[in-house]
């Protein structure tokens, strides 16, 4: 059977040997974060790093990282995060399941975890 991701992202995820839960990815968190960012990251670390990891870095067999290429804004707009937590999200890139909607966060909250995010990519060279 074909899996319901496919991607080479995956492919290299599935060559790496980590224990459960470690980072997939290695990221560097900018010296200065902006105030919206700053609020995003609060948010983040209650409502979705226990998946997506300390500072978006994944976790290995729980979810994946969001500072990697695959969610830069030419493949991953704005828009995807807002309807990702509004709709949930079925499995594309990464061998994880397919993620829940997120209740009890406002439009105004994801916009702040979509800053946090994106100022940690522009920090890894992702933007």
């Amino acid at each position: 059977s074909t899996p319901l991701y496919s991607s080479a992202a995956s492919d290299v995820y599935k060559r790496q040997e980590l224990d459960e839960g470690q980072p997939i990815e290695s990221v560097l968190v900018p010296d200065q974060i902006s105030e919206q960012g700053l609020l995003g990251k609060n948010i983040f670390e209650h409502k979705c790093q226990s998946c997506h990891g300390i500072n978006a870095a994944g976790r290995h067999e729980i979810g994946p990282p969001l500072v990697h290429k695959i969610y830069e804004p030419s493949h991953h707009s704005d828009q995807s995060f807002y309807r990702a937590v509004a709709l949930g999200v079925k499995a594309h890139h990464w061998p994880f399941g397919n993620m829940a909607a997120v209740e009890g966060l406002t439009q105004g909250d994801v916009k702040a975890i979509i800053s946090y995010v994106r100022e940690l990519q522009r920090e890894n060279g992702i933007l």
